[in-house]
């Protein structure tokens, strides 16, 4: 019988480790950004990237809002290291068989840029199992955990919110994904769970014995 689940993955930090190599060059290459662009020190363009993704979810919605940077060109020179991907992805060898089976679509859902959101699929084995991607750029640029990222998702793939499962490391997103009567679930090592978090989980590994697969 076929699953009528939907599985929303996030990618950073969800799928993969982000933390050792990749976050800290992304962050990197948004303060040289944010400080030549704008024309600030490196000192306040850390505070002013921190500041609009506290504020917005991403970095790249203040700066377009209220600097008038071209979104392409932001996420070109962020990611400019996919050449080095391979070294420096952090991921589970096991992540493929335990996708395989979960039954059910299953779609990545990140404020990532598509180029880099297939690199790191494909880098880890499982871009084949993947049946959508949504990117930033399919987005419009308004990411997670806004609402209107969660619906032009949900009415482009003409999915029910109560058939999703968003699978994510970041509580934000979880809660606007409840709020729309999608199951979360949060990978993170946290003990405290906030309440609109159905489970948690301390790595993607786990989901089968969740359950969840009818």
């Amino acid at each position: 019988m076929r699953s009528h689940r939907v599985w929303l993955f996030d990618l950073d930090n969800t799928l993969h480790d982000a933390n050792p190599h990749i976050f800290p060059a992304i962050s990197r290459s948004m303060c040289r950004y944010v400080a030549q662009e704008i024309g600030v020190d490196e000192t306040a363009a850390r505070q002013l990237r921190d500041h609009y993704w506290h504020r917005y979810g991403a970095t790249l919605t203040g700066l377009i809002r209220h600097h008038g940077v071209d979104p392409h060109h932001f996420l070109a020179a962020t990611h400019a290291f996919l050449d080095d991907l391979p070294r420096m992805l952090v991921h589970e060898p096991a992540l493929r068989h335990v996708l395989k089976r979960l039954p059910g679509r299953k779609i990545v859902f990140s404020n990532a840029p598509r180029r880099y959101v297939e690199a790191v699929l494909e880098q880890i084995g499982i871009l084949p199992l993947i049946d959508g991607i949504w990117s930033i750029e399919r987005l419009r640029f308004t990411p997670k955990p806004h609402a209107d990222a969660f619906r032009r998702l949900l009415c482009r793939e003409r999915l029910d919110a109560h058939r999703c499962i968003l699978v994510e490391d970041t509580p934000a997103n979880l809660r606007a994904a409840k709020r729309l009567g999608m199951t979360t679930i949060l990978v993170s090592r946290a003990q405290q769970v906030p309440a609109y978090v159905d489970w948690r989980i301390k790595s993607v590994l786990e989901l089968p014995k969740l359950g969840l697969s009818r």
